[in-house]
């Protein structure tokens, strides 16, 4: 009996060393003399006589980054050093050859406001975009119809009588275009008038001389602005009932 319960006791003491041992709670049992059996080490662990250390041999982040510096700034310094015209020389070239360049045209010289505005309205509607400016020129004043003068007070007489029977009672004395004294038939801003009085004139035995007439004045113009592949103006095509018997059509520096 007492053999028998050694053997219980001798379990159960089995029973909680395995139970301790699979619970980690335990360390495990080392085979007798496993502390002193030396382990094995690979040849690549082995380090040659002399040779420094992987851990030693590689640089600090912080000198790898000094390291890499200095071909950072050369890099940057290269950049730098490049001509900015080169990268610019696309972009002007482009400014340089616009698609849609136009030309300025001047229509006039008109005298006054109101030709102008006609003369505008007659280029708005064929689908020009018409500007009116004032700039000071030469006006127009007209035809200058004139008789030469007689030598003799006489002579004067017989003319001026002549010219009231025809119906022409005003005919005063004045100096002419080339500094002589002529008489003078009238002035007339409107072609047909002047050439009236030039026929009436020769009607009764006189040869008329005619000088163009002009002063200085504002004057009125209309600038345009044409594309490449509009046709260039005429001055009839805006003329109209105009007064002006001299319209030109002319680049607008030239005006």
């Amino acid at each position: 009996m007492r053999i028998l319960k050694g053997i219980v006791f001798a379990l159960v003491l089995a029973n909680v060393a395995y139970y301790l041992w699979a619970r980690g709670i335990a360390p495990p049992l080392a085979p007798p003399g496993a502390a002193s059996v030396p382990r094995l080490a690979l040849a690549s662990e082995v380090a040659a006589p002399g040779a420094i250390p992987a851990a030693a041999s590689a640089p600090p982040a912080s000198a790898a980054s000094a390291a890499s510096a200095p071909s950072s700034a050369a890099a940057t310094a290269a950049v730098a050093s490049t001509p900015a015209g080169a990268a610019a020389a696309p972009a002007s070239m482009a400014a340089e050859s616009p698609a849609g360049a136009t030309r300025c045209i001047s229509v006039g010289p008109f005298l006054d406001v109101a030709e102008a505005a006609r003369a505008a309205a007659t280029l708005r509607r064929g689908g020009y975009q018409p500007r009116q400016r004032v700039a000071e020129g030469t006006v127009w004043a007209g035809v200058w119809v004139y008789l030469e003068r007689p030598s003799s007070a006489a002579g004067i007489a017989r003319v001026r009588t002549r010219l009231r029977r025809a119906g022409i009672d005003n005919a005063p004395e004045m100096p002419g275009p080339h500094g002589a004294s002529v008489i003078s038939l009238g002035l007339f801003s409107e072609p047909r008038r002047a050439a009236a009085r030039i026929k009436l004139a020769r009607s009764i035995g006189f040869a008329p001389q005619v000088a163009k007439r002009q002063r200085p004045g504002d004057v009125y113009w209309v600038d345009v602005d044409l594309k490449p592949t509009d046709p260039d103006l005429s001055p009839a095509a805006v003329e109209g009932g105009s007064r002006i018997v001299r319209l030109q059509v002319v680049p607008c520096s030239g005006a």
